[in-house]
């Protein structure tokens, strides 16, 4: 039996776009001035979900910083935003499957959201660019709420903003590419599906079915075909 959905949310960064090419580049640059060698892209791409201190540590560790002060690390990092806020549209770009996942939604009048703790001034910078900002229903980033995911406060603040009762909630479906999008998801009562092909560490990538989403999927095109061709959903 298929299953009723009223609206579906995503995750940023590496479940709906795929933003990785843009956070290398920042850090090629930050090793480059700095007379560093940037760490290998696939390091960079794993880090992307634990965010910019992840991403600035890795760069400082590969280069022998194992021991950096609290006010130098912060530094850095403030310096990593600077430099993604002035250029954060370079190589990003909605995983194209996706884009014909949002497409379809639009055109049978399903609402889709983010719901994503990427700071709410790079994000709406990041979908104005990308001319998405009119086309979701709900944006909920991490200044909208007191409690960030893995709590549920963001998820049931995305539902109100819908117009979704809490009760509902199982007819929202979550997206996410992290264990703490999926345990968010779950504690809101939603189903979830896990975009394995984002960010995922390698050491995580074993334990990938203990996190406990409702689905895996391992690319772009299943996650599309889960979402428009499978006959496990029907919408509205």
């Amino acid at each position: 039996m298929s299953k009723f959905v009223k609206a579906v949310l995503f995750d940023l960064d590496g479940t709906l776009i795929d933003t990785a090419a843009d956070f290398v580049r920042i850090i090629g640059k930050m090793s480059s001035e700095n007379n560093w060698q940037a760490p290998p892209e696939a390091d960079i791409r794993e880090q992307v979900s634990a965010g910019a201190s992840a991403m600035v540590q890795l760069m400082l560790h590969h280069n022998g910083q194992s021991e950096v002060s609290e006010e130098d690390l912060l530094t850095f990092r403030q310096q990593f935003l600077d430099d993604y806020a002035a250029e954060i549209c370079v190589n990003s770009c909605v995983f194209p499957e996706l884009e014909e996942v949002l497409t379809t939604f639009e055109s049978r009048g399903v609402p889709w959201g983010i719901v994503t703790n990427k700071p709410r001034y790079l994000a709406e910078q990041l979908l104005k660019i990308m001319q998405l900002d009119e086309r979701y229903e709900v944006l909920v980033c991490p200044e909208d709420v007191s409690r960030k995911k893995p709590d549920a406060e963001p998820m049931y603040l995305a539902l109100e903003k819908l117009g979704i009762s809490r009760g509902a909630a199982g007819s929202v479906l979550y997206v996410g590419d992290h264990v703490r999008d999926i345990e968010a998801g779950r504690a809101a009562g939603m189903p979830t599906i896990l975009a394995a092909y984002g960010y995922i560490p390698p050491e995580d990538q074993n334990n990938l079915k203990k996190w406990g989403a409702d689905y895996i999927t391992n690319t772009p095109q299943q996650l599309n075909q889960l979402l428009l061709s499978s006959g496990k959903f029907e919408y509205l």
